[in-house]
C-alpha cells in the first residue's frame, strides 16, 4: 500500500472511530472555524511558515497519520489578538520518500500542512486545521472542513503525556 493511501486510510479510520457523531453535530468546521483557518493560513504565509516562499527546516522520518517525512516548526504566534504557541507540521508523502529527498525538493512531496494553534479558551486548548499545500482545507469523509475542534486530531493528541496534546513534549 502506498504512503498516500496509508495516510488517507489512517485519517479516515481516525474519523470513523472518533469523529462521525461529532462531525454531524458541527463541533468543528463551522463558519467561525473557516474564518479562523483562513486568517491563520494568511498569517502563516506572512510569517513564511506556509506558501510558496515558506522557510524550511530539517526533514525527519514521520509517523502515521502525518506522513513519511515531516518538517515541524514551533513558534510563539499571534492571531486576531490572541497569542499562543503555533505548531506547523508539513506532511510529505511518496513511496520510498526519504528526508534527503524532501531536503532536495521540499515542494515535490508536500501532501498537507497540519496546524495546532494554542487557544486556552478552546475545549481542547488548541485550534486544529489540516490544509492542502494551496491553503484549502481538507475535509472529513462526510464533507466537514478539518478546522476548529477537529475530533480526529483531538482523539489522537489526547494521548500525549502530560495532557498538553503535544507529543514532542513527551
Amino acid at each position: 500500500m502506498g504512503a498516500k493511501l496509508k495516510f488517507g486510510a489512517a485519517l479516515c479510520a481516525v474519523f470513523a472511530i472518533g469523529g462521525g457523531a461529532v462531525a454531524q453535530d458541527a463541533m468543528f468546521g463551522t463558519q467561525d472555524d473557516l474564518d479562523t483557518a483562513a486568517a491563520l493560513w494568511q498569517a502563516m504565509i506572512d510569517a513564511r511558515l506556509a506558501g510558496e516562499d515558506a522557510i524550511h527546516t530539517r526533514p525527519y522520518e514521520g509517523t502515521e497519520p502525518h506522513g513519511a517525512v515531516l518538517e515541524t516548526f514551533y513558534a510563539p504566534f499571534a492571531l486576531n489578538g490572541q497569542e499562543g504557541q503555533l505548531i506547523v507540521k508539513r506532511n510529505h508523502m511518496a513511496e520510498g520518500l526519504t528526508p534527503g529527498a524532501v531536503w532536495d525538493d521540499p515542494d515535490a512531496s508536500l501532501a498537507a500542512v497540519t496546524v495546532m494553534f494554542e487557544q486556552p479558551d478552546a475545549e481542547s486548548g488548541w485550534f486544529w486545521a489540516k490544509y492542502f499545500p494551496d491553503g484549502s482545507l481538507d475535509q472529513t469523509p462526510d464533507g466537514v472542513a478539518l478546522a476548529g475542534q477537529a475530533a480526529g486530531c483531538i482523539s489522537c493528541h489526547s494521548g500525549a503525556a502530560g495532557g498538553d496534546m503535544v507529543f514532542a513534549n513527551d
